[in-house]
C-alpha cells in the first residue's frame, strides 16, 4: 500500500532518500512551477514509467490537491512498486508552505 505525506514528511524524504518525483498535473502547470526534480507524467505514459523503472525505487507522486496522485500511487502499487507516497494536499500544499521549486520558463 502507498503512503500518504505531508508537505513536511515529503521534503525529510527528499533530504534523506533518492526519490523519483513525478508531477500528475497538467503540462502547462509543471511547466510553470514545480518541485525541483520532479517529472512531468501523464497518465498515457504511466505504462512506459513502470516498463522502464526499477520497482524498488521510492517514487513520490503529487497533483494539485493530493486526490488525483492517490489513484496514480495506487496504481504503482498494483505494478509491484514497493515504496510509494502521495503528496497529501498535493501542489498547492507544497506551494503554501514555501517550499516551491521550479519557476516559469522565461
Amino acid at each position: 500500500m502507498y503512503q500518504q505525506l505531508t508537505y513536511q514528511e515529503a521534503k525529510e524524504l527528499l533530504h534523506k532518500t533518492e526519490v523519483i518525483v513525478i508531477d500528475v498535473r497538467d503540462q502547462a502547470s509543471y511547466e510553470a512551477e514545480h518541485i525541483t526534480g520532479a517529472t512531468h507524467l501523464s497518465v498515457a505514459e504511466l505504462n512506459d514509467f513502470c516498463k522502464n523503472t526499477d520497482s524498488q525505487t521510492p517514487i513520490l507522486v503529487y497533483c494539485y490537491h493530493g486526490i488525483s496522485s492517490q489513484s496514480v500511487a495506487q496504481y504503482l502499487i498494483d505494478q509491484g512498486f514497493s515504496k510509494v507516497y502521495s503528496l497529501m494536499g498535493g501542489f498547492e500544499s507544497w506551494r503554501s508552505h514555501h517550499y516551491t521549486s521550479g519557476t516559469k520558463k522565461t
